[in-house]
């Protein structure tokens, strides 16, 4: 009987389990890297790990581009919900070639949980100089495009034509509204934030550049709003939204008109 849940891909012995769930891995970044169709390097190493435990409702996908590597060049926590949907809690691309900054973990080492709990000030600094968005410790790849067909064939093959995804800053939800995404809930939020950001409205009057996360000219942009909001220009922490896509089907909202990243 074809699997049709994480929970019961993860019954699956190890091999079949590999093969399932690298089918939303795009070709195009195995290309650009050389990675090798088993996921073994020229040594016999595995770049790839599979955390998807018998019994357990979820599973974490982690590949590097190198052996050792400091961080994934794919990272993918991926649950099943209440009634058997995927749900894609965590999706996470790097460029391994691109600077690294230190936003993830606190001076003394202590993880920041993507500067949700603490953050690193200094290091956000220099991320926002450099171009990155909250959360990231690396430039990303642009790979979307790519990725986003690739996960539409996984679902499609479990014999689901929905998934959920659960946005972890403000640009990324913008971002996944431009690839046909809807709003289980949380859009009343984004067109909130959108208002707020309007001249002379409460959170463009924030924009007072009294931190480096709240430069008056962020209110025009994806990222500078993310990094405000990040900053707690809400009042809290941007959270409680997700959302959904159903195969084949673009949703086609736009809650930031005429954006620029």
């Amino acid at each position: 009987m074809k699997p049709k849940s994480i929970a019961s891909i993860n019954q699956l012995p190890p091999k079949e389990k590999e093969a399932i769930y690298t089918r939303f891995i795009p070709n195009k970044l195995l290309q650009q890297f050389e990675i090798q169709a088993d996921f073994i390097d020229a040594d016999g190493r595995s770049l790839l790990n599979l955390r998807s435990n018998k019994g357990s409702t979820d599973v974490v996908l982690d590949l590097r581009h190198e052996f050792g590597a400091q961080d994934p060049l794919l990272y993918t926590h991926l649950t099943d919900t209440m009634n058997g949907q995927i749900h894609v809690l965590l999706y996470i691309v790097n460029d391994p070639n691109s600077p690294r900054f230190g936003v993830d973990k606190m001076p003394d080492g202590t993880p920041t949980e993507f500067g949700v709990f603490r953050r690193n000030l200094i290091e956000e600094e220099k991320a926002v100089i450099a171009g990155l968005a909250p959360g990231q410790v690396r430039q990303g790849l642009r790979l979307l495009k790519h990725a986003i067909p690739a996960f539409d064939e996984f679902v499609q093959a479990l014999g689901h034509d929905v998934y959920f995804i659960e946005p972890l800053s403000y640009h990324n939800a913008i971002v996944f509204e431009r690839y046909g995404f809807s709003y289980q809930k949380g859009r009343r939020l984004m067109m909130r934030i959108n208002a707020g950001f309007q001249p002379a409205s409460d959170l463009f009057k924030k924009l007072d550049d009294s931190t480096p996360f709240r430069k008056s000219s962020f209110y025009r942009s994806i990222r500078g709003r993310s990094w405000a909001i990040h900053d707690c220009i809400l009042g809290e922490p941007y959270s409680d939204v997700t959302m959904y896509k159903k195969i084949g089907k673009n949703a086609g909202l736009n809650t930031f008109p005429d954006a620029k990243w």
